[in-house]
């Protein structure tokens, strides 16, 4: 029985792992994105559309806290470094039911 919650554990642990990091990756292609300005292409804006609607809300929690810098948006870094810190919180806690 013990056996099942360290595995359980684990695999809460590498999903936590994997689902920040896979989210920081995807806040960086909506930075990268947003920078770039194609002619009219259906690919590119709908991966930009996409990414939007994934990255914005959370984004938007940041923006309504942060102060406004002019046009330098700092909240994908506070974003990207409260993930990391919940990831560590996150971490610490499941470590203590090892």
């Amino acid at each position: 029985m013990l056996g099942l919650l360290f595995d359980t554990v684990d695999r809460v642990e590498s999903f936590v792992d994997v689902f920040i990091y896979v989210y920081s990756l995807v806040i960086l292609a909506y930075i990268i994105t947003s920078w770039v300005r194609l002619p009219y292409s259906v690919w590119l804006n709908r991966i930009q559309r996409f990414l939007y609607d994934v990255c914005d809300p959370y984004l938007r929690m940041w923006r309504r806290v942060l102060p406004n810098f002019g046009p330098l948006d700092l909240s994908p870094v506070v974003g990207v470094l409260a993930l990391y810190v919940l990831r560590a919180v996150l971490i610490n806690i499941l470590d203590r039911l090892h």
